[in-house]
């Protein structure tokens, strides 16, 4: 898969602007195990965008981000960690009727057991064509190759780091699933 340009967005459809933070292109992955320095670092399970010649696909992804660095920098912290994507991708078209009824999950492991991190429905953040609109007014260009995360729900508690994480798409409609988990080695810091 070619792209880019890497986006993130980490805000909600409650919050009256939208913040664009750019990532390099190398830190998308599809690999089942990252590297990360250090212990500090999350994943957030986000639907993502991509534009192709053919149109707009959406997918899932994790916005694995290194909360320690975020605390000082978001925009340096965006850099820091791999971005896990899913290798499967739906046809936005196919899904845009019914957009507010896909469920998004992800999971963290804890003591050996499988934890809900964070659910809902992408209801709860922007519309992917409203982000694109307010992207686009932003004076950057829509073009073949962008990859753009879309926001991300809270977590059920305290952001946490762990090893293993999972996440989902899920369309109730089309009874499908995008799905993709990770392993996070820590590197001494």
């Amino acid at each position: 898969m070619l792209v880019a340009a890497l986006v993130h967005r980490r805000v909600l459809q409650r919050e009256p602007g939208a913040c664009f933070y750019r990532a390099g292109v190398n830190l998308l992955t599809t690999a089942e195990e990252i590297d990360c320095l250090g212990e500090e670092s999350s994943g957030e399970a986000e639907f993502v965008l991509l534009m192709r010649e053919d149109g707009w696909w959406v997918g899932a992804g994790s916005d694995h981000t290194d909360r320690k660095v975020e605390a000082y920098s978001i925009s340096v912290s965006k850099q820091l960690c791999p971005k896990p994507v899913a290798p499967v991708l739906w046809r936005l078209e196919e899904v845009a009727g019914h957009w507010d009824r896909i469920e998004i999950l992800s999971e963290v492991e804890e003591d050996g057991a499988w934890v809900t991190y964070q659910r809902g429905t992408v209801a709860a953040m922007r519309d992917p064509r409203d982000l694109l609109r307010v992207y686009e007014e932003a004076g950057h260009r829509l073009a073949p190759g962008l990859l753009m995360f879309g926001g991300t729900l809270p977590v059920i508690g305290s952001l946490r780091p762990r090893r293993n994480f999972r996440f989902q798409l899920h369309d109730p409609v089309r009874e499908e699933t995008i799905a993709h988990r990770y392993t996070v080695r820590w590197l001494p810091a």
